[in-house]
């Protein structure tokens, strides 16, 4: 009896990231309440002390989301009947989609069209800054066949908005307003934020389709839409919700071996923004894994040669202004200083001065060598272990870059998400190494 009693125990949870899932398995509602609590500080305290007006309008109608979801939760927690749709996890998660992100979308969309938005007054602000450069960028690229400006033939001091910091791709998003903007109406309907949303959108959905359909985890669609890095990007900027929504696809069809359609579409998402650029090694790592060589060198070449398409055009135009806006600025060493300075570790450190600029860099390539150790120890072999790889790299950068922003945070978050739904659809699939 003793050894059949010991037979059917289950195992004992022995590893840090097991104790957690069983955390995480065995108190759901418990997490969730957590959750959803600490939005609600988060969007409250926005609310009041946001500096920019749509941060304030955000965190208003956030608080409102999240407080619903809460005590949605709560109530769940004290339910007698479980069963029926107003019992599911997923009506908080309603409730976040439609006041905390839809709800804010909307009131700053018709808000911009006041015209306050390019004025240096940030608390006036319905949009970042982002969103009217990328509009600017398309209408540059229309009228001059480049999105950046000379910034040392401006008839002014250049400033920090006279930069776009993307690859000429993300000038693509502006295009609606460049072509039919001009009235209230159709200012509206081609807000650069609405065409970051609705490529998000449709990049989640193909996602979905090309990795099986997955029955989407609670907690997954809690780490990629509902955690506030991701609603508030949602309602006042957006460009990083499109870039790490075509990253999925890649992932996805990298996962799916179809390399030359992966490296296209991971061309695209490098050549609109160059901090994902790094995702291409785990990428390469996961097709050779799965594939080979030969099959990397098509993904490689693809590519490559894709990124030549898009970008070398543009640079013939202007070859000064291209490595101005896309590499000097970001990297900090352009004419203008870059205003990313979250107060992240990498920053903190760097601020103690020459010694902390150099323990911030020994830092991050310390950080890269041991992601590249585990890319070579343990090489995914599958696309969730490609993502979880991607959003360790990636959330090492934003930490420990001296010039990074605390928004960038947002892409691990996501790819945390998409990695439990690729795990479940992996599963489902049949057994992988992983």
């Amino acid at each position: 009896m003793t050894t059949e009693r010991t037979a059917t125990r289950p195992p004992v949870p022995v590893t840090a990231i097991e104790r957690t899932r069983a955390l995480l398995a065995t108190h759901p509602l418990a997490v969730d309440l957590l959750l959803y609590l600490g939005c609600a500080v988060y969007a409250i305290a926005l609310a009041l002390t946001g500096e920019f007006y749509g941060f304030r309008i955000w965190g208003t109608c956030a608080a409102f989301g999240y407080g619903f979801a809460a005590a949605h939760t709560g109530w769940l927690m004290t339910a007698r009947r479980p069963g029926g749709p107003l019992r599911s996890r997923w009506l908080g998660l309603a409730g976040i989609a439609v006041l905390s992100m839809l709800l804010p979308l909307v009131v700053l969309v018709i808000r911009r069209l006041t015209g306050n938005d390019w004025l240096n007054t940030p608390f006036s602000w319905s949009a970042q800054p982002e969103v009217w450069v990328i509009e600017r960028s398309a209408r540059l690229l229309l009228e001059h066949g480049t999105p950046y400006v000379d910034v040392t033939a401006l008839d002014h001091v250049p400033e920090v908005n006279d930069y776009t910091p993307y690859g000429p791709v993300m000038a693509v998003f502006g295009l609606p307003r460049a072509l039919f903007g001009g009235g209230p109406v159709a200012d509206a309907l081609t807000d650069a934020r609405l065409m970051f949303v609705l490529t998000a959108c449709v990049c989640a959905w193909l996602t979905l389709r090309l990795i099986g359909s997955p029955r989407v985890p609670v907690r997954a669609a809690q780490l990629a839409m509902a955690f506030p890095l991701t609603a508030l990007t949602w309602a006042v900027a957006g460009p990083d919700l499109a870039i790490v929504g075509l990253l999925l696809v890649a992932a996805a069809l990298a996962a799916r071996d179809r390399p030359m359609a992966s490296g296209t579409v991971l061309a695209l998402v490098i050549s609109a923004k160059l901090i994902v650029a790094p995702a291409a090694v785990v990428l390469a790592v996961l097709i050779f894994t799965r594939l080979g060589g030969t099959a990397l060198a098509r993904f490689a070449g693809t590519a490559v040669a894709a990124c030549a398409v898009l970008n070398v055009p543009v640079f013939l135009v202007d070859p000064h202004a291209f490595v101005e806006h896309v590499v000097r600025f970001p990297a900090g060493v352009g004419q203008v200083a870059s205003p990313a300075a979250s107060p992240l570790p990498g920053h903190l450190i760097a601020g103690i001065g020459p010694a902390g600029k150099v323990a911030a860099f020994i830092l991050l390539v310390g950080a890269a060598a041991a992601i590249v150790v585990w890319l070579l120890r343990r090489p995914p072999v599958a696309g969730s272990d490609a993502l979880w790889r991607i959003a360790a790299g990636l959330c090492a950068f934003t930490l420990l870059t001296p010039a990074t922003r605390f928004g960038y945070l947002l892409y691990p978050c996501v790819l945390a998400g998409a990695a439990l739904c690729f795990r479940r659809a992996e599963a489902a699939a049949g057994p992988t190494s992983s």
